[in-house]
């Protein structure tokens, strides 16, 4: 009898046309994992930025066509996913469904769709590689509170270090350097997403991944390369996790570099790369004379990381049932109190 197996692919969505950008928005602010208040307080807050940043929000979608690609680049890796694991499980029905944290499909409408799936298993699989409680963390509390259907369950923590994910950012990372010319006197940025430093203080193991998947990336890469983290996106007046990637593009200029930037945390093109990283931190690379400026493209489907992921799904099915598996055997010490995996903890 062939076992069906659901895999639950979370990111965070998009807005998919310009009508959608401030309920997007408001999604996202009302989360207790983004803004830590009472939900009295953070409706009418989300209610207020939703509002306010909305224009500069559209903005931005205008440049891509008036909505986020990122629905359409996550089914394209659900797609490339279900053939790996047609390929690498003979009897077993994989299905991939996609779950977004704050626009459509929501968590409650792919929840009802893997319940009528009727999976004998299900993997829960973040397109977030590192941890954090801000997005694998909110993702997997929205589904645990809506999910009623059937199906063995487990789920992949984070995978900072694996293989497939560390292959593919290494050859397109290469690859984008050679097509570029080879140029000289380059320095490598990974750029991340930032958050608030708070959050990293109480616990969140993020920072520490974000830096371990970019020194396992440049150890691929030729000895004697100058690389640094950086990150990116901050808003408010909070102090966020730094270096910040403006500051390091003013400092490679400062010191006469040209700069080859990459997103290490992002695995699809969205707001993040195709506006911030492609215009607003390419024109100033232009101002402050980091040239040439060059940006290795999101993952995608990259072979080698739908095979991680793929790797990643076959080895959460040989976990106990409700367990919580890394993808590469990552653990984090005990000071990073919101991880799921600590060392020394049980799998």
């Amino acid at each position: 009898m062939t076992r069906k197996l659901a895999v639950v692919l979370f990111n965070l969505g998009g807005p998919d046309g310009p009508r959608a950008v401030r309920p997007f928005l408001f999604n996202l602010f009302r989360d207790p994992a983004i803004i830590g208040l009472p939900a009295i307080f953070r409706y009418p807050l989300a209610a207020l930025i939703s509002t306010s940043r909305e224009k500069m929000a559209k903005a931005n979608y205008a440049i891509m066509g008036g909505g986020s690609p990122l629905l359409p680049e996550t089914k394209k890796q659900a797609s490339a996913l279900e053939a790996e694991l047609a390929r690498s499980l003979p009897g077993v029905e994989a299905k991939c469904f996609i779950a977004m944290r704050y626009w459509h499909p929501l968590t409650g409408e792919t929840a009802r769709q893997v319940a009528t799936f009727a999976p004998d298993e299900i993997v829960l699989l973040p397109l977030y590689p590192q941890f954090s409680t801000t997005t694998t963390g909110s993702s997997l509390e929205a589904w645990r509170k809506v999910y009623k259907g059937s199906g063995v369950e487990t789920t992949v923590c984070c995978y900072p270090t694996g293989g497939g994910l560390v292959d593919a950012h290494a050859r397109m990372i290469r690859e984008t350097w050679e097509k570029a010319g080879s140029p000289a006197n380059l320095r490598l940025l990974f750029s991340a997403h930032g958050l608030p430093e708070k959050v990293i203080l109480a616990g969140d193991p993020y920072q520490k991944q974000i830096e371990a998947t970019a020194a396992a990336v440049a150890a691929r890469l030729p000895a004697g390369l100058d690389w640094t983290v950086s990150y990116q996106s901050r808003v408010g007046p909070m102090k966020w996790i730094g270096p910040s990637t403006d500051d390091e593009i003013r400092r490679a200029g400062a010191e006469g570099k040209g700069l080859i930037i990459t997103p290490i945390a992002f695995v699809s093109e969205h707001v993040e790369t195709l506006v911030e990283l492609d215009h607003e931190y390419a024109e100033l690379a232009t101002t402050v004379g980091a040239a040439p400026y060059i940006r290795v493209p999101a993952l995608g489907c990259a072979p080698e990381f739908i095979q991680g992921l793929a790797g990643a799904v076959r080895d959460a099915m040989g976990e106990r049932a409700g367990s919580v598996a890394p993808a590469c055997g990552w653990r984090c010490g005990a000071e990073w109190s919101k991880c799921p995996r600590q060392e020394g903890a049980a799998a």
